[in-house]
């Protein structure tokens, strides 16, 4: 038995060969050129010694070529290993290393960071973009060169198709093992139910491509219809709305913070798009920004939630059934939720109707585990459900709430910020002797992430080391990790095994004057 996940681009291209699968800027990019050119960058690959089972980074930002190297990567049989756009220097080099990459494909005006990181662990560089002074060979001059490959490579439905980091509360980053089973069961089940994908729509592509919601749900989603993926590097408010009228978007996917960002641009901008449905995920939104957004765009906001381990659409609110507002809606097709009792580790209790515990998950879309990690996958898949670490609620007809998060995640405009990760950099600054990393409500992006310190004797608390520890940070962390707020504490309130109680940091912190920085 063979799957592949490239067959979502391959068979799009059998049956719409010359139906628009992506516009990018003036261009239109069609079925048949897409997947012709994942083919000769899969052929440009296996030149340069690429085969099934090998591991391929991308770092790459929302243009045609992530498709392009993406697919081509899938079509030879490696893995692809999307790397986060905005990531430093020493954070690739750790994605690089962990995931035993053997080549990165990356854009020209990321190699600052991915080159650097590249030499640093020895992993070969291919880049894509035209740039002067480029030492790496050239994957889109060597692919334009090349014969396609024929077809796909068959691979085995347990196969792991692509490797996302995630990271959890212990601190560095953690592969997500996702198979072909995973993805493709994924993408079938929700271009169905809940985003009801028809080869007519025309999605907006805002979200991220190496991120699972705008890769999975988006972009593999959209060409498994036979759709049209409108692509936007780097998302605003004004260009977005301007972009789906231009477009004519019929469907809208975004995390919170885009909603809000399009509302203020439609009130400076009476034109509306036709869209039909758009749907939300990443953090909660307000019911309050759902009812405007129906108000002003005329279409229902379908509200969902995932985990890059459940590869990653877990449940949504759907068609088939009354919408929810405070609701993710109920599970998707194949795919089961429950929650259990969350202070038991190493078995799962299942918990009754209506009472609060961990949401956990069972079903086609949990990961085959994290790579060499099997402590971790132990702890994170037990008696055959994935714990997802979320607290929640499920009511008597099966919706889900998500409550609260049982890990201390914090959760900055759809990013996930894991606070161990962050602390464990900022305990690197001389004047910082203790510190804990949380998430304080905003306005805009959901939640801030806030570093609460205790300084070092001889180093004075006050607003200007606030801002110097904000510009130190900056430059050794990815702009949506590092803490904009910094408060200074004389003691850290610590439960009785000493953990310090972040619950009481953020009930305390918020709504004080703090110091921020940009």
């Amino acid at each position: 038995m063979t799957l592949s996940v490239a067959a979502i681009l391959a068979e799009s291209a059998l049956r719409r060969p010359e139906h628009p699968a992506v516009v990018f800027d003036s261009r239109k990019v069609t079925y048949r050129e897409l997947w012709d050119g994942a083919r000769r960058y899969a052929a440009a690959l296996r030149e340069r010694g690429i085969g099934p089972g090998d591991k391929v980074a991308l770092l790459l930002p929302s243009t045609p070529h992530f498709p392009l190297a993406y697919f081509g990567v899938l079509a030879l049989g490696a893995v692809a290993v999307p790397v986060h756009a905005l990531l430093r220097a020493d954070e690739i080099a750790y994605v690089l290393k962990d995931s035993g990459a053997a080549a990165l494909i990356c854009a020209a005006p990321l190699l600052a960071e991915g080159g650097k990181a590249a030499d640093a662990v020895g992993t070969p560089v291919l880049t894509v973009m035209e740039e002067r002074d480029t030492r790496a060979p050239r994957l889109d001059a060597l692919a334009a060169r090349s014969t396609p490959i024929e077809r796909q490579v068959p691979r085995d439905p347990g196969d792991i198709a692509v490797i996302l980091y995630t990271s959890g509360t212990t601190g560095r980053p953690k592969g997500a093992l996702l198979t072909h089973l995973n993805v493709v069961m994924n993408v079938d089940t929700t271009m169905l139910s809940p985003f009801d994908f028809t080869a007519d729509d025309i999605l907006l592509g805002c979200l991220p491509l190496f991120h699972t919601f705008g890769q999975i749900c988006g972009m593999n989603t959209c060409f498994r219809a036979g759709a049209t993926l409108v692509l936007m590097p780097r998302f605003d408010g004004p260009r977005a709305l301007d972009l789906m009228v231009r477009e004519n978007c019929t469907l809208f996917m975004g995390v919170p913070t885009m909603y809000v960002a399009l509302l203020d641009a439609a009130r400076a901008d009476p034109r509306r798009p036709a869209l039909d449905r758009a749907f939300s995920g990443g953090s909660a939104l307000p019911v309050a920004l759902l009812d405007a957004f129906r108000e002003t765009f005329g279409c229902p906001v379908l509200e969902g939630y995932g985990l890059t381990e459940t590869s990653p659409v877990v449940a949504y609110n759907q068609k088939a059934w009354p919408l929810k507002p405070g609701t993710v809606g109920r599970p998707i097709w194949g795919v089961e939720v429950e929650i259990a009792r969350a202070d038991v580790e190493d078995r799962v209790e299942l918990l009754s109707t209506g009472e609060l515990g961990e949401i956990v998950i069972r079903g086609h879309n949990v990961m085959a585990g994290y790579l060499n990690r099997p402590e971790a996958t132990a702890e994170a898949i037990v008696d055959g459900w994935f714990r997802s670490g979320d607290l929640g609620v499920k009511d008597d007809e099966g919706y889900l709430s998500v409550v609260d998060r049982k890990k201390d995640m914090v959760l900055r405009a759809g990013y996930n910020v894991y606070p161990r990760e962050v602390e464990d950099v900022l305990a690197r600054h001389p004047a910082i002797a203790q510190v804990a990393v949380i998430g304080l409500p905003h306005a805009v992006h959901g939640e801030e992430v806030c570093a609460v310190v205790m300084t070092h004797p001889g180093a004075t608390p006050c607003p200007a080391l606030g801002a110097r520890i904000v510009a130190w940070s900056r430059e050794r962390m990815a702009p949506y990790k590092y803490p904009r707020l910094v408060e200074f504490v004389d003691a850290f309130p610590l439960g009785p095994s000493g953990k310090v109680l972040k619950r009481e940091l953020v009930s305390r912190l918020s709504g004080a004057e703090r110091v921020a920085g940009g």
